[in-house]
Protein backbone atom coordinates (compact mmCIF):
# COMPACT_ATOMS: atom_id res chain seq x y z
CA UNK A 1 0.00 0.00 0.00
CA UNK A 2 1.36 3.76 -0.68
CA UNK A 3 3.26 5.24 2.41
CA UNK A 4 1.20 7.03 4.44
CA UNK A 5 1.26 10.68 4.05
CA UNK A 6 2.88 11.64 7.62
CA UNK A 7 5.91 10.36 6.56
CA UNK A 8 6.62 12.36 4.12
CA UNK A 9 8.37 15.54 4.98
CA UNK A 10 8.63 17.36 1.57
CA UNK A 11 4.48 18.61 1.52
CA UNK A 12 4.40 22.01 0.26
CA UNK A 13 2.96 24.40 2.12
CA UNK A 14 1.88 26.72 -0.22
CA UNK A 15 -1.17 26.93 -2.21
CA UNK A 16 -2.44 25.01 -5.15
CA UNK A 17 1.03 23.47 -5.02
CA UNK A 18 0.27 21.74 -1.85
CA UNK A 19 -3.02 20.35 -3.07
CA UNK A 20 -1.24 19.17 -6.61
CA UNK A 21 0.68 17.29 -4.42
CA UNK A 22 -2.14 15.22 -2.63
CA UNK A 23 -3.63 14.62 -5.85
CA UNK A 24 -0.48 12.63 -6.88
CA UNK A 25 -1.24 11.08 -3.52
CA UNK A 26 -4.98 10.42 -3.82
CA UNK A 27 -4.12 9.09 -7.62
CA UNK A 28 -2.25 5.83 -6.10
CA UNK A 29 -4.91 4.94 -4.08
CA UNK A 30 -7.33 5.01 -6.54
CA UNK A 31 -4.83 3.05 -8.84
CA UNK A 32 -4.21 0.69 -6.15
CA UNK A 33 -8.20 -0.02 -5.39
CA UNK A 34 -8.71 -0.13 -8.66
CA UNK A 35 -6.09 -2.81 -9.71
CA UNK A 36 -7.66 -4.70 -6.63
CA UNK A 37 -10.70 -4.53 -7.80
CA UNK A 38 -10.25 -4.82 -11.57
CA UNK A 39 -11.67 -1.92 -12.75
CA UNK A 40 -11.56 1.86 -12.86
CA UNK A 41 -13.30 3.49 -9.27
CA UNK A 42 -16.09 5.84 -10.04
CA UNK A 43 -17.45 9.06 -8.80
CA UNK A 44 -20.68 10.74 -8.51
CA UNK A 45 -21.78 14.37 -7.63
CA UNK A 46 -24.90 15.80 -6.49
CA UNK A 47 -25.25 19.54 -5.92
CA UNK A 48 -28.01 20.51 -4.20
CA UNK A 49 -28.39 25.21 -4.20
CA UNK A 50 -27.13 27.70 -6.29
CA UNK A 51 -24.62 28.35 -9.03
CA UNK A 52 -21.94 29.07 -6.76
CA UNK A 53 -22.33 25.59 -5.89
CA UNK A 54 -22.79 24.48 -9.38
CA UNK A 55 -19.48 25.75 -9.91
CA UNK A 56 -17.59 24.40 -6.69
CA UNK A 57 -18.89 20.98 -7.58
CA UNK A 58 -17.09 21.69 -11.24
CA UNK A 59 -13.85 22.05 -9.33
CA UNK A 60 -14.19 18.75 -7.15
CA UNK A 61 -14.89 17.06 -10.43
CA UNK A 62 -11.97 18.73 -11.87
CA UNK A 63 -9.91 17.03 -9.01
CA UNK A 64 -11.15 13.68 -9.00
CA UNK A 65 -10.72 13.18 -12.69
CA UNK A 66 -7.16 14.24 -11.99
CA UNK A 67 -7.01 11.89 -9.25
CA UNK A 68 -8.11 8.78 -11.73
CA UNK A 69 -11.56 8.62 -10.56
CA UNK A 70 -14.55 8.00 -13.72
CA UNK A 71 -17.46 9.43 -13.79
CA UNK A 72 -20.24 6.94 -12.29
CA UNK A 73 -23.94 6.39 -13.25
CA UNK A 74 -25.67 6.79 -10.12
CA UNK A 75 -24.91 6.87 -5.96
CA UNK A 76 -23.54 3.38 -5.80
CA UNK A 77 -20.49 4.60 -7.39
CA UNK A 78 -17.07 3.96 -5.44
CA UNK A 79 -17.33 7.77 -4.40
CA UNK A 80 -20.58 9.76 -3.73
CA UNK A 81 -20.21 13.77 -2.60
CA UNK A 82 -23.02 15.48 -1.85
CA UNK A 83 -22.55 19.02 -2.28
CA UNK A 84 -25.40 21.09 0.12
CA UNK A 85 -27.00 23.98 0.30
CA UNK A 86 -28.75 24.90 3.16
CA UNK A 87 -30.98 27.78 2.50
CA UNK A 88 -33.92 26.57 3.40
CA UNK A 89 -34.98 23.64 5.93
CA UNK A 90 -36.46 21.01 3.68
CA UNK A 91 -32.66 21.03 1.76
CA UNK A 92 -31.35 19.89 4.89
CA UNK A 93 -34.41 17.13 5.05
CA UNK A 94 -33.11 15.80 1.43
CA UNK A 95 -29.43 15.05 2.23
CA UNK A 96 -30.79 13.00 5.69
CA UNK A 97 -33.38 11.60 3.12
CA UNK A 98 -30.41 10.52 0.72
CA UNK A 99 -28.10 9.58 3.32
CA UNK A 100 -30.27 6.61 4.37
CA UNK A 101 -30.26 5.18 0.81
CA UNK A 102 -26.33 5.42 0.90
CA UNK A 103 -26.11 3.31 4.07
CA UNK A 104 -27.98 0.53 1.82
CA UNK A 105 -25.36 0.53 -1.07
CA UNK A 106 -22.29 0.93 1.24
CA UNK A 107 -23.24 -2.04 3.07
CA UNK A 108 -23.14 -3.72 -0.67
CA UNK A 109 -19.63 -2.24 -1.10
CA UNK A 110 -17.18 -1.39 2.04
CA UNK A 111 -14.81 0.46 0.26
CA UNK A 112 -17.17 2.78 -1.24
CA UNK A 113 -16.25 6.58 0.26
CA UNK A 114 -19.71 8.59 1.13
CA UNK A 115 -18.23 12.95 1.53
CA UNK A 116 -20.49 15.65 2.37
CA UNK A 117 -19.63 19.38 1.74
CA UNK A 118 -20.56 22.75 1.20
CA UNK A 119 -22.70 25.52 3.39
CA UNK A 120 -24.84 22.66 5.48
CA UNK A 121 -21.98 21.44 6.68
CA UNK A 122 -21.29 25.12 8.05
CA UNK A 123 -23.61 24.30 10.49
CA UNK A 124 -23.18 22.71 13.95
CA UNK A 125 -26.42 21.36 14.12
CA UNK A 126 -26.25 18.57 11.26
CA UNK A 127 -23.08 18.22 11.57
CA UNK A 128 -23.34 16.55 15.05
CA UNK A 129 -26.34 14.75 13.94
CA UNK A 130 -24.79 13.47 10.78
CA UNK A 131 -21.89 12.36 13.27
CA UNK A 132 -23.88 10.62 15.74
CA UNK A 133 -26.90 8.80 13.19
CA UNK A 134 -24.40 8.03 9.87
CA UNK A 135 -21.63 6.77 11.38
CA UNK A 136 -21.23 5.42 7.72
CA UNK A 137 -20.19 9.07 6.15
CA UNK A 138 -16.71 8.89 5.42
CA UNK A 139 -15.63 12.82 5.00
CA UNK A 140 -17.23 16.15 5.99
CA UNK A 141 -16.03 19.50 4.70
CA UNK A 142 -18.05 22.74 4.33
CA UNK A 143 -17.65 25.81 1.59
CA UNK A 144 -14.21 27.40 2.70
CA UNK A 145 -11.71 24.60 2.09
CA UNK A 146 -13.80 22.69 -1.11
CA UNK A 147 -10.08 23.39 -2.69
CA UNK A 148 -8.30 20.40 -0.07
CA UNK A 149 -10.64 17.42 -1.77
CA UNK A 150 -7.72 15.55 -2.54
CA UNK A 151 -5.73 16.10 0.63
CA UNK A 152 -8.59 15.54 2.52
CA UNK A 153 -9.57 11.96 0.62
CA UNK A 154 -5.99 10.58 1.13
CA UNK A 155 -6.48 11.46 4.95
CA UNK A 156 -9.72 9.60 4.68
CA UNK A 157 -8.07 6.58 3.05
CA UNK A 158 -4.94 6.29 5.48
CA UNK A 159 -7.24 7.31 8.81
CA UNK A 160 -10.03 4.83 7.74
CA UNK A 161 -12.47 6.62 10.09
CA UNK A 162 -14.52 9.63 9.49
CA UNK A 163 -12.14 12.94 8.41
CA UNK A 164 -14.25 16.21 9.37
CA UNK A 165 -12.56 19.12 8.47
CA UNK A 166 -14.96 22.34 8.42
CA UNK A 167 -13.34 25.52 8.80
CA UNK A 168 -15.14 28.85 10.48
CA UNK A 169 -14.28 31.40 8.00
CA UNK A 170 -11.17 31.60 5.37
CA UNK A 171 -9.25 34.50 3.77
CA UNK A 172 -7.80 32.13 0.83
CA UNK A 173 -8.64 32.42 -1.99
CA UNK A 174 -7.19 29.41 -4.05
CA UNK A 175 -7.51 28.95 -7.53
CA UNK A 176 -5.89 27.24 -10.56
CA UNK A 177 -7.00 23.80 -9.83
CA UNK A 178 -8.83 21.25 -12.52
CA UNK A 179 -12.56 21.81 -13.26
CA UNK A 180 -14.58 20.21 -15.27
CA UNK A 181 -16.99 22.26 -17.22
CA UNK A 182 -20.63 21.43 -17.70
CA UNK A 183 -20.55 22.46 -20.57
CA UNK A 184 -17.74 23.49 -22.95
CA UNK A 185 -18.81 26.96 -24.82
CA UNK A 186 -19.69 28.12 -21.30
CA UNK A 187 -18.62 28.49 -17.62
CA UNK A 188 -19.28 30.19 -14.60
CA UNK A 189 -16.27 32.01 -12.92
CA UNK A 190 -16.18 33.19 -9.37
CA UNK A 191 -15.31 36.85 -8.80
CA UNK A 192 -15.67 37.07 -5.06
CA UNK A 193 -16.89 34.63 -2.02
CA UNK A 194 -18.97 35.06 0.65
CA UNK A 195 -21.58 38.32 1.83
CA UNK A 196 -21.91 40.69 4.68
CA UNK A 197 -25.36 41.80 4.11
CA UNK A 198 -26.52 39.99 7.25
CA UNK A 199 -30.47 40.09 6.07
CA UNK A 200 -32.35 38.53 9.30
CA UNK A 201 -33.62 35.43 7.30
CA UNK A 202 -30.64 34.36 5.69
CA UNK A 203 -28.38 31.70 6.85
CA UNK A 204 -25.24 32.38 4.01
CA UNK A 205 -23.45 35.15 5.91
CA UNK A 206 -23.01 32.27 8.62
CA UNK A 207 -21.90 29.77 5.87
CA UNK A 208 -20.56 31.36 3.17
CA UNK A 209 -18.11 33.66 5.58
CA UNK A 210 -17.03 37.27 4.71
CA UNK A 211 -16.50 38.95 1.47
CA UNK A 212 -13.33 38.17 -0.13
CA UNK A 213 -13.09 39.14 -3.81
CA UNK A 214 -10.58 38.00 -6.26
CA UNK A 215 -7.74 40.04 -8.07
CA UNK A 216 -8.60 41.53 -11.21
CA UNK A 217 -5.91 40.29 -13.54
CA UNK A 218 -6.58 36.58 -11.90
CA UNK A 219 -10.11 37.16 -12.93
CA UNK A 220 -9.27 37.95 -16.52
CA UNK A 221 -6.56 35.51 -16.86
CA UNK A 222 -9.36 32.98 -16.01
CA UNK A 223 -11.39 34.30 -18.53
CA UNK A 224 -9.13 34.31 -21.19
CA UNK A 225 -8.01 31.38 -20.45
CA UNK A 226 -11.58 29.85 -21.10
CA UNK A 227 -11.78 31.90 -24.01
CA UNK A 228 -8.96 30.27 -25.70
CA UNK A 229 -10.46 26.94 -24.71
CA UNK A 230 -13.85 27.50 -26.64
CA UNK A 231 -16.10 29.65 -23.60
CA UNK A 232 -18.27 32.05 -25.51
CA UNK A 233 -20.32 32.97 -22.13
CA UNK A 234 -19.52 33.92 -18.63
CA UNK A 235 -21.57 34.13 -15.26
CA UNK A 236 -19.49 35.99 -13.24
CA UNK A 237 -20.51 34.70 -9.77
CA UNK A 238 -21.04 36.08 -6.06
CA UNK A 239 -22.94 36.46 -3.34
CA UNK A 240 -23.93 39.97 -4.07
CA UNK A 241 -21.59 41.02 -7.16
CA UNK A 242 -22.59 44.64 -6.83
CA UNK A 243 -19.96 45.20 -3.67
CA UNK A 244 -17.52 43.45 -5.70
CA UNK A 245 -13.40 45.06 -5.28
CA UNK A 246 -14.26 46.64 -1.94
CA UNK A 247 -11.78 44.14 0.11
CA UNK A 248 -9.33 44.54 -2.33
CA UNK A 249 -5.95 46.31 -1.37
CA UNK A 250 -6.71 48.64 -4.49
CA UNK A 251 -10.59 48.46 -4.78
CA UNK A 252 -12.25 49.09 -8.04
CA UNK A 253 -16.03 48.62 -8.71
CA UNK A 254 -17.50 45.82 -10.31
CA UNK A 255 -18.61 47.86 -13.23
CA UNK A 256 -15.08 48.59 -13.72
CA UNK A 257 -14.28 45.09 -13.77
CA UNK A 258 -17.23 44.32 -16.13
CA UNK A 259 -16.16 47.40 -18.45
CA UNK A 260 -12.80 45.04 -18.49
CA UNK A 261 -14.47 41.89 -19.11
CA UNK A 262 -15.95 43.24 -22.36
CA UNK A 263 -13.17 43.87 -23.79
CA UNK A 264 -11.48 40.46 -24.08
CA UNK A 265 -11.39 39.31 -27.62
CA UNK A 266 -13.48 36.36 -28.79
CA UNK A 267 -15.75 36.53 -25.50
CA UNK A 268 -19.59 36.46 -26.62
CA UNK A 269 -21.92 36.87 -23.88
CA UNK A 270 -21.21 37.74 -20.28
CA UNK A 271 -23.58 37.41 -17.18
CA UNK A 272 -23.79 38.05 -13.42
CA UNK A 273 -25.32 37.19 -10.34
CA UNK A 274 -26.80 38.01 -7.87
CA UNK A 275 -26.78 41.76 -7.51
CA UNK A 276 -27.93 43.54 -4.27
CA UNK A 277 -30.25 46.55 -4.90
CA UNK A 278 -28.57 48.40 -2.28
CA UNK A 279 -25.48 48.26 -4.47
CA UNK A 280 -26.42 48.85 -7.77
CA UNK A 281 -24.60 52.05 -9.41
CA UNK A 282 -25.38 54.39 -12.15
CA UNK A 283 -22.02 53.60 -13.24
CA UNK A 284 -22.63 49.66 -13.41
CA UNK A 285 -26.26 50.74 -15.72
CA UNK A 286 -23.83 52.90 -17.75
CA UNK A 287 -21.92 49.81 -18.09
CA UNK A 288 -24.39 47.68 -19.36
CA UNK A 289 -26.00 50.72 -22.03
CA UNK A 290 -22.93 50.63 -23.75
CA UNK A 291 -22.10 46.85 -23.58
CA UNK A 292 -22.49 44.60 -26.92
CA UNK A 293 -21.41 41.63 -24.43
CA UNK A 294 -23.69 41.68 -20.94
CA UNK A 295 -26.52 39.98 -21.64
CA UNK A 296 -29.92 41.78 -21.45
CA UNK A 297 -31.29 40.30 -17.95
CA UNK A 298 -31.03 41.41 -14.80
CA UNK A 299 -31.71 39.50 -11.82
CA UNK A 300 -33.09 42.11 -8.82
CA UNK A 301 -33.84 40.24 -5.92
CA UNK A 302 -36.64 42.23 -3.76
CA UNK A 303 -38.09 39.90 -1.41
CA UNK A 304 -40.24 42.11 -0.35
CA UNK A 305 -42.69 45.49 -1.79
CA UNK A 306 -43.27 46.88 1.98
CA UNK A 307 -40.40 49.64 2.98
CA UNK A 308 -40.98 48.40 6.79
CA UNK A 309 -40.65 44.77 6.02
CA UNK A 310 -37.07 45.74 4.34
CA UNK A 311 -36.03 47.32 7.46
CA UNK A 312 -36.99 44.14 9.30
CA UNK A 313 -35.04 42.24 6.60
CA UNK A 314 -31.60 44.16 6.80
CA UNK A 315 -32.19 44.58 2.80
CA UNK A 316 -31.11 48.57 3.64
CA UNK A 317 -33.20 49.80 0.62
CA UNK A 318 -37.24 51.02 0.36
CA UNK A 319 -39.98 50.57 -2.40
CA UNK A 320 -39.66 53.58 -4.23
CA UNK A 321 -35.65 52.63 -3.94
CA UNK A 322 -35.81 49.75 -5.95
CA UNK A 323 -38.66 51.36 -8.04
CA UNK A 324 -36.00 53.87 -9.11
CA UNK A 325 -33.23 51.16 -9.96
CA UNK A 326 -36.05 49.51 -12.31
CA UNK A 327 -36.63 52.59 -14.04
CA UNK A 328 -33.19 53.39 -14.61
CA UNK A 329 -32.33 49.78 -15.96
CA UNK A 330 -35.38 50.14 -18.40
CA UNK A 331 -34.29 53.57 -19.58
CA UNK A 332 -30.66 52.22 -20.14
CA UNK A 333 -31.52 49.20 -21.84
CA UNK A 334 -35.41 49.19 -22.81
CA UNK A 335 -35.66 45.47 -23.94
CA UNK A 336 -33.55 43.90 -20.89
CA UNK A 337 -35.61 40.92 -19.04
CA UNK A 338 -36.06 41.76 -15.05
CA UNK A 339 -36.78 38.75 -12.53
CA UNK A 340 -36.56 38.70 -8.81
CA UNK A 341 -36.55 36.58 -5.46
CA UNK A 342 -40.02 37.04 -3.26
CA UNK A 343 -40.58 35.74 0.19
CA UNK A 344 -43.85 35.50 1.58
CA UNK A 345 -44.92 35.01 5.29
CA UNK A 346 -42.04 36.63 6.59
CA UNK A 347 -42.80 37.02 10.28
CA UNK A 348 -44.36 40.27 10.78
CA UNK A 349 -46.14 40.73 7.43
CA UNK A 350 -49.68 42.15 7.47
CA UNK A 351 -52.09 42.25 5.04
CA UNK A 352 -51.25 45.54 3.85
CA UNK A 353 -47.28 44.65 3.29
CA UNK A 354 -48.72 42.26 0.92
CA UNK A 355 -50.41 44.19 -1.08
CA UNK A 356 -47.26 46.73 -0.96
CA UNK A 357 -45.19 43.47 -2.52
CA UNK A 358 -48.40 42.80 -5.04
CA UNK A 359 -47.82 46.41 -6.07
CA UNK A 360 -44.28 46.33 -6.54
CA UNK A 361 -44.73 43.22 -9.23
CA UNK A 362 -47.84 45.22 -10.76
CA UNK A 363 -46.05 48.19 -11.36
CA UNK A 364 -42.25 45.88 -12.77
CA UNK A 365 -44.06 43.67 -14.55
CA UNK A 366 -41.02 40.59 -13.99
CA UNK A 367 -40.07 38.52 -16.17
CA UNK A 368 -39.97 35.98 -14.06
CA UNK A 369 -39.46 35.32 -10.54
CA UNK A 370 -38.48 32.42 -7.90
CA UNK A 371 -41.38 32.97 -5.43
CA UNK A 372 -40.82 31.76 -1.87
CA UNK A 373 -42.44 30.56 1.36
CA UNK A 374 -40.52 32.20 4.27
CA UNK A 375 -38.60 29.29 5.95
CA UNK A 376 -37.35 29.03 9.34
CA UNK A 377 -33.26 29.21 9.43
CA UNK A 378 -32.07 28.57 13.25
CA UNK A 379 -29.05 31.06 14.11
CA UNK A 380 -31.28 34.25 11.79
CA UNK A 381 -32.42 36.84 13.98
CA UNK A 382 -36.07 36.32 11.89
CA UNK A 383 -35.94 32.39 12.91
CA UNK A 384 -36.36 34.16 16.48
CA UNK A 385 -39.28 36.19 15.88
CA UNK A 386 -42.71 35.21 17.90
CA UNK A 387 -44.83 36.84 15.44
CA UNK A 388 -44.69 34.13 12.66
CA UNK A 389 -47.44 33.69 9.80
CA UNK A 390 -50.41 31.01 9.93
CA UNK A 391 -49.93 28.81 6.80
CA UNK A 392 -53.42 29.36 5.47
CA UNK A 393 -52.37 33.13 5.23
CA UNK A 394 -49.23 32.38 3.67
CA UNK A 395 -50.70 29.75 1.30
CA UNK A 396 -53.16 32.23 -0.12
CA UNK A 397 -50.66 35.04 -0.72
CA UNK A 398 -48.30 32.81 -2.49
CA UNK A 399 -50.77 31.52 -4.73
CA UNK A 400 -52.28 35.05 -5.77
CA UNK A 401 -48.43 36.01 -5.72
CA UNK A 402 -47.78 33.40 -8.39
CA UNK A 403 -50.64 33.70 -10.12
CA UNK A 404 -49.98 37.11 -10.86
CA UNK A 405 -46.34 36.80 -11.48
CA UNK A 406 -47.15 34.37 -14.65
CA UNK A 407 -49.70 36.53 -15.95
CA UNK A 408 -47.08 39.08 -16.03
CA UNK A 409 -44.27 37.09 -17.25
CA UNK A 410 -45.79 35.37 -20.09
CA UNK A 411 -47.28 39.08 -21.15
CA UNK A 412 -43.83 39.87 -21.98
CA UNK A 413 -42.68 36.76 -23.22
CA UNK A 414 -45.83 36.86 -25.97
CA UNK A 415 -44.60 40.70 -27.06
CA UNK A 416 -41.41 38.72 -28.44
CA UNK A 417 -43.76 36.28 -30.91
CA UNK A 418 -42.49 37.46 -34.40
CA UNK A 419 -39.25 39.01 -33.67
CA UNK A 420 -35.43 37.17 -34.50
CA UNK A 421 -33.14 37.42 -32.12
CA UNK A 422 -29.63 35.50 -31.15
CA UNK A 423 -29.74 32.09 -29.22
CA UNK A 424 -26.90 30.57 -28.12
CA UNK A 425 -27.25 27.04 -28.88
CA UNK A 426 -26.95 24.36 -26.02
CA UNK A 427 -28.34 21.34 -26.49
CA UNK A 428 -29.83 18.83 -28.08
CA UNK A 429 -33.83 18.75 -26.82
CA UNK A 430 -34.30 15.95 -24.72
CA UNK A 431 -37.91 15.42 -25.54
CA UNK A 432 -37.09 16.06 -29.58
CA UNK A 433 -33.64 14.64 -30.48
CA UNK A 434 -34.38 16.85 -34.03
CA UNK A 435 -34.81 19.86 -32.36
CA UNK A 436 -32.24 21.88 -30.20
CA UNK A 437 -32.03 24.09 -27.38
CA UNK A 438 -30.82 27.67 -26.54
CA UNK A 439 -31.16 30.91 -24.21
CA UNK A 440 -31.44 34.10 -25.72
CA UNK A 441 -29.90 36.47 -24.46
CA UNK A 442 -33.03 38.07 -21.94
CA UNK A 443 -32.45 34.06 -20.63
CA UNK A 444 -35.45 32.70 -22.06
CA UNK A 445 -35.10 28.90 -23.68
CA UNK A 446 -36.10 28.37 -27.82
CA UNK A 447 -36.52 25.18 -29.20
CA UNK A 448 -35.87 24.85 -32.67
CA UNK A 449 -34.85 22.91 -35.73
CA UNK A 450 -31.49 21.93 -35.83
CA UNK A 451 -28.30 19.22 -35.35
CA UNK A 452 -25.86 19.07 -32.82
CA UNK A 453 -23.49 20.71 -34.78
CA UNK A 454 -25.17 23.86 -33.67
CA UNK A 455 -24.01 23.48 -30.04
CA UNK A 456 -22.07 26.31 -28.83
CA UNK A 457 -22.50 28.58 -31.24
CA UNK A 458 -25.05 31.59 -31.44
CA UNK A 459 -27.18 31.57 -34.15
CA UNK A 460 -30.12 33.86 -35.17
CA UNK A 461 -33.67 32.22 -34.36
CA UNK A 462 -37.21 33.65 -35.59
CA UNK A 463 -39.87 33.17 -32.64
CA UNK A 464 -42.57 31.56 -33.89
CA UNK A 465 -45.02 30.49 -31.57
CA UNK A 466 -44.41 31.33 -26.90
CA UNK A 467 -45.87 28.53 -25.61
CA UNK A 468 -45.63 30.32 -21.71
CA UNK A 469 -42.44 30.18 -20.76
CA UNK A 470 -40.35 29.39 -23.88
CA UNK A 471 -40.38 29.50 -27.31
CA UNK A 472 -40.71 27.42 -30.54
CA UNK A 473 -38.28 28.84 -33.12
CA UNK A 474 -36.93 28.38 -36.77
CA UNK A 475 -33.58 28.96 -37.82
CA UNK A 476 -33.03 32.51 -40.11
Amino acid sequence: MVSEMTEDMNIPVSEPERQFYFIKQAKKYVEFLSKEKGRDLTYYVNTFGCQMNARDSEKIVGILEQIGYKPGESEESDLVIYNTCTVRENANNKIYGRLGYLSNYKQKNPDMKIALCGCMMQEDAPVKKIKSSYRFVDLIFGTHNIFMIAELLVRSFEEEKMVVEIWDGTDKIVEDLPAVRKYPFKSGVNIMYGCNNFCSYCIVPYVRGRERSRRPEDIINEIKQLVADGVVEIMLLGQNVNSYGKTLEHPITFAQLLDRIDKIDGLKRIRFMTSHPKDLSDELIEVMKHSKKICHHFHLPLQSGSTKLLEDMNRHYTKEDYLLLVEKLRNAVPDIAITTDIIVGYPGETEEDFLETMDVVNRVGYDGAFTFIYSKRSGTPAAKREDQIDADVIKKRFDLLLKTVQSHAQERAKALEGKTMEVLVESVNSQNKELVSGRLSNNSVVHFAGSKDLIGQIVPVKLICCKGFYYMGEQV
